[in-house]
């Protein structure tokens, strides 16, 4: 059973990572997206869910592996799947404010939307999510003995940082982190709405990229409340606990990946259009077969 929980795993990250990594290909190679900020945003976000995923399945292939790993090791995995979720909802509300300067302020979106304000913006996320966890290392560092760091244990944030205060931190800065987006989506997608009455298409579009955000931010709320539904799991399905939990990750973790992809990469014109050409460069260049092997 747990072999084919990991090739169902390793299949759908295969999968998932070749996308994302085509559209990242895309975009490298054409330099007209790598100068618009929209697009810049985008592509931060799939990356940031390629290392995402990337450490969320490493970590639970040594879950089944080893089961226990050292709180050390467990703690530098952690580094990195921990940034990648709290960047993605500050991600998306830079990219719902990107819409709004768009669509409301649209003359003044060329001097406010730039690649190099977009490239600060982007490093101002990556210090906020780091803020998030590494006081967290501090702490440890200075409440913890040797021993313990040497310890296995099953890595998750609960096992490996046990402090209450590190709890109540990390508590207090997902509450405001979330609000603070929230309320970002909430205004962008109520101005873009009031836009959307008297202007053009693209607004309207605009406005159901918000939406599509807001589904986005949902799904990525829930990594918040991983050992809630835990417990929930084994109070609601005491004999198929594992299996349930096995099934949490794949629709919290794994799947919601693939969102990224469907906003910009199959709904955007632009990028699509380019994806388009990939793909009939990529299927022009295959070895076509020869007269006797058709025979």
């Amino acid at each position: 059973m747990a072999v084919s929980k990991n090739v169902i795993v390793a299949v759908l990250f295969i999968i998932i990572n070749y996308i994302n990594g085509t559209l990242i290909h895309i975009f490298n190679k054409h330099q007209i997206l790598k100068v618009n900020p929209r697009y810049v945003l985008f592509i931060h976000l799939v990356s940031n869910d390629m290392m995402q995923l990337t450490f969320s399945v490493m970590l639970l292939f040594l879950s089944y592996v080893f089961y226990k790993i050292s709180v050390r090791l467990c703690c530098f995995l952690l580094l990195f799947t921990i940034i990648a979720t709290q960047n993605t909802p500050m991600n998306l509300a830079g990219m719902a404010l990107e819409c709004y300067i768009a669509i409301c302020l649209p003359l003044h979106h060329t001097t406010i939307c730039t690649v190099r304000r977009t490239y600060i913006l982007i490093g101002i996320i990556w210090f906020l999510s780091s803020m998030s966890y590494i006081p967290d290392m501090f702490i440890l560092l200075n409440t913890e003995s040797a021993e313990f760091l040497d310890s296995k244990v099953i890595c998750i944030r609960d096992n490996a940082f046990l402090n209450p205060l590190i709890r109540q931190k990390n508590n207090i800065y997902n509450a405001v982190l979330l609000v603070m987006v929230w309320c970002t989506l909430f205004y962008t997608y109520l101005c873009i709405l009031f836009a959307a009455k008297s202007a053009d298409g693209d607004a309207k579009k605009a406005r159901n990229t918000i939406l599509l955000h807001g589904f986005q931010l949902l799904l990525s709320m829930l990594t918040y409340v991983t050992q809630a539904l835990r417990q929930a799991l084994y109070i609601w399905f005491p004999r198929n606990f594992l299996n349930a939990v096995f099934v949490s990750f794949i629709f919290i973790q794994v799947l919601p990946r693939l969102i990224s992809p469907i906003v910009y990469g199959l709904r955007d014109k632009t990028f699509r259009r380019y994806l388009q050409k990939y793909l009939l460069r990529s299927k022009s260049i295959m070895p076509q077969p020869t007269n006797k092997e058709l025979q």
